[in-house]
């Protein structure tokens, strides 16, 4: 067996710092060789000896634990961090992944979920809860969807037409005889919407049209 994985933990209570370190090295695999009550004491810690992995948590007295997410981002190899917090996920995980961290991760958690939250960033991943992933995953489809209203707003009516028809399915034959136009005219209509919608191939606007029409 190799050497162990390094943590760092960073909180302001003593107590709290014990409890994580007992949880922590109930795996060989890993050890806590530091430990931070502040930022500074932290960045003193990781400028002598940097570790694997940190866990810190929002509030570190008069200073904040997203400042020193921050400052992880100049290491070299960098360094993994996890956030254990009180504060609600709702308003804060989403600042701590901007701010670097790997993963967010309420105190109430049960030490199965730390646990595999720590196996999850040190191979790689993301991890927050899962009804935060799911809050996450609505709000970037309501994006791809609000994007795609947008982009499709400038299109001419028939153009429109002919983009509604591909997403229902239509080939061109279909759609010229729907409208009552010529297949030609059809695959015009088709160029003018690929170029004002920045789309290189046909396939690419009828996947594009196809999720317009879910979207809508």
């Amino acid at each position: 067996m190799g050497e162990p994985v390094k943590f760092l933990i960073v909180d302001d209570h003593p107590i709290f710092r014990h409890g994580l370190k007992t949880l922590i090295e109930s795996d060989p695999r890993y050890r806590v060789y530091a430990e931070a009550g502040s930022t500074i004491e932290a960045i003193e810690v990781i400028e002598r000896e940097p570790p694997d992995m940190v866990l810190l948590d929002i509030s570190l007295g008069a200073h904040n634990g997203l400042d020193l997410l921050k400052s992880l981002r100049s290491h070299d190899p960098p360094i993994r961090a996890l956030v254990v917090s009180i504060h609600d996920e709702a308003v804060y995980a989403e600042r701590a992944l901007r701010a670097n961290a790997r993963g967010y991760l309420m105190k109430h958690e049960a030490s199965s979920v730390l646990k595999e939250a720590i196996s999850e960033i040190l191979d790689g991943k993301i991890f927050v809860s899962a009804p935060f992933r799911e809050r996450l995953l609505e709000r970037a489809c309501r994006a791809r969807n609000e994007d795609l209203r947008s982009n499709a707003a400038h299109l001419s009516d028939r153009e429109l037409e002919v983009l509604k028809y591909m997403g229902q399915g239509y080939g061109a034959t279909e759609i010229a005889a729907t409208l009552s136009i010529a297949v030609k005219t059809v695959g015009v209509y088709q160029d003018h919407i690929k170029k004002k919608l920045s789309l290189e191939s046909i396939s690419e606007l009828r996947k594009y049209a196809i999720e317009w029409m879910q979207g809508s």
